[in-house]
């Protein structure tokens, strides 16, 4: 997308306003403003945030996945935990094995 010189002149000269008014004011939202106009004019600025912040957002996924594993190793041990089985139990009423073959 190329800009004819009246409306890069007029996207720089809302640009310089919205950054006044937002280191006068602390306006966040002009900020954010301005930073959009700054985009437009510069395409790979856009391109350039867009990957920093999937970066961002990979690291914070990979982290909160170490830390969900760290606490289910700190959870205890797995095997006293009630685990809810809603089928039949294959155990009522006769003994797994037979007779001969139990181990005690």
């Amino acid at each position: 997308m190329t800009l004819t010189p009246w409306q890069r002149a007029n996207i720089l000269a809302a640009l310089n306003y919205l950054k006044d008014i937002g280191r006068i004011g602390q306006n966040p939202q002009a900020l954010a403003l301005a930073q959009g106009l700054m985009e437009v004019l510069e395409p790979a600025r856009r391109t350039i945030r867009i990957q920093r912040e999937a970066a961002q957002a990979a690291t914070a996924g990979a982290q909160s996945g170490r830390e969900r594993r760290a606490q289910e190793r700190r959870g205890g041990d797995r095997r006293k935990r009630t685990v809810p089985y809603f089928g039949a139990d294959r155990r009522t009423g006769r003994e797994r094995r037979s007779r001969g073959r139990r181990s005690s």
